[in-house]
């Protein structure tokens, strides 16, 4: 089969899951990675298991991603695209005052950072021998600085690991994006932004699609998608 091969990462649910319902309309070949493997079997099963992968992996733990990508590889014979959605979000208050304990911020700047990282190592190999591409999840909290916001600053680092990793692409064929979605309607939520305007998470993976379908001489660097109303 000749199908593009879609990884994405934080499957099984919001951006991810909405992603891979639109690239499977588009006649992509699916990898969907969660630490949860079973939580993909229902969209596995919805979007076909002859050409959807549910894979279990941690994407901070490089043995348990570079084993996916591996598994991937093995199963579908290629990899053209990769989406690099899994993200986590806590409250924070650099003061103490209310938010979550420190110790609960490790996981999101291990995953939000470190697991893209990760993503991109992993995957960067084989999207050379496809010449394809690397989509990143950022977010307008990465644009601007937000008190007290440590989420915020994670999505600072994605933008600025995707400037770094398309320049040293240059000369494989290997395009890159930040896709920065305003606030999206996901369980991640804060609870003071549910009355704001939101986006659902099909905006988001209609834009995803937008740069996968482009031809191999445009790379769209970064696409920023608010919802109608919202400043920054």
């Amino acid at each position: 089969m000749n199908d593009r091969v879609l990884l994405i990462t934080g499957a099984s649910r919001g951006l991810g899951a909405a992603t891979a319902r639109r690239a499977a309309a588009a006649g992509f070949r699916l990898a969907l990675l969660s630490r949860d493997r079973e939580a993909l079997l229902p969209l596995v099963a919805e979007l076909g298991e002859d050409r959807t992968l549910a894979v279990a992996a941690d994407v901070t733990e490089w043995e348990s991603l570079s084993a996916a990508v591996e598994t991937v590889k093995d199963t579908f014979g290629r990899l053209d695209a990769v989406f690099a959605n899994a993200g986590q979000s806590v409250v924070v208050s650099f003061f103490g005052e209310g938010g979550a304990d420190p110790e609960q911020w490790r996981d999101m700047v291990l995953t939000n950072v470190y697991g893209t990282a990760l993503t991109a190592r992993a995957t960067l190999p084989s999207l050379a021998e496809s010449k394809g591409h690397l989509v990143l999840t950022g977010s307008v909290a990465g644009r601007y600085h937000r008190p007290g916001n440590l989420y915020s600053a994670t999505k600072w680092a994605v933008t600025g690991l995707a400037g770094s990793i398309r320049e040293e692409a240059v000369g494989t064929g290997v395009r890159v994006t930040v896709v920065q979605p305003g606030l999206v309607d996901t369980s991640m939520i804060p609870e003071d932004s549910k009355s704001k305007p939101k986006l659902d998470p099909d905006d988001v993976a209609r834009a995803v699609l937008f740069t996968l379908e482009q031809p191999p001489s445009v790379d769209v660097n970064e696409i920023v998608v608010r919802p109608t109303g919202q400043v920054r």
